[in-house]
């Protein structure tokens, strides 16, 4: 029983992640694996290649973090208030969505722009209160922007 050792490319399922180095039979490699360019050989330059890869995307994360607490630390501060119509029982003729939060996001003056799927609102507010809206901006790093829902007369 021979084996081979390679990396794959992807994850495959009772296998490994992308970028793990595993051992397979042979057959499975040259016949399966190799052909449908779901892993590579596992020879020195290929080793060295990967881990540079992975340093790369290490350095690249934690930049992607640094940037996403410098971030949350501008929307921490930030309140909206939206002057609505409603009717009985503080029930507001429409509803907010993450659009609308998403774009008065963007008139607060901040150094980046907030998409709305960023906006995790379960569900649109369709009444009168004040929320604490999450956004996540890293799947670590959820500030939470505190919205108020407040008649308009």
């Amino acid at each position: 029983m021979k084996t081979t050792k390679l990396i794959l490319r992807q994850d495959i399922n009772k296998l490994g992640q992308a970028g793990d180095v595993v051992s397979v039979r042979a057959g499975y490699a040259r016949n399966y694996l190799l052909p449908q360019g779901l892993a590579y050989p596992a020879t020195a330059a290929n080793m060295r290649q990967l881990e540079e890869e992975r340093k790369r995307a290490e350095a690249r994360a934690r930049r992607d973090y640094l940037e996403a607490k410098r971030r949350a630390a501008q929307l921490e501060n930030v309140s909206l208030t939206f002057h609505v119509q409603a009717g009985e029982e503080s029930k507001l003729f429409g509803s907010i969505t993450a659009a609308d939060i998403a774009g008065r996001l963007k008139e607060q003056g901040l150094d980046f722009e907030v998409d709305r799927r960023w906006i995790e609102l379960e569900e649109p507010i369709k009444a009168l209160g004040v929320y604490n809206v999450p956004v996540r901006l890293h799947t670590d790093v959820k500030p939470e922007v505190k919205v108020w829902v407040i008649k308009a007369e």
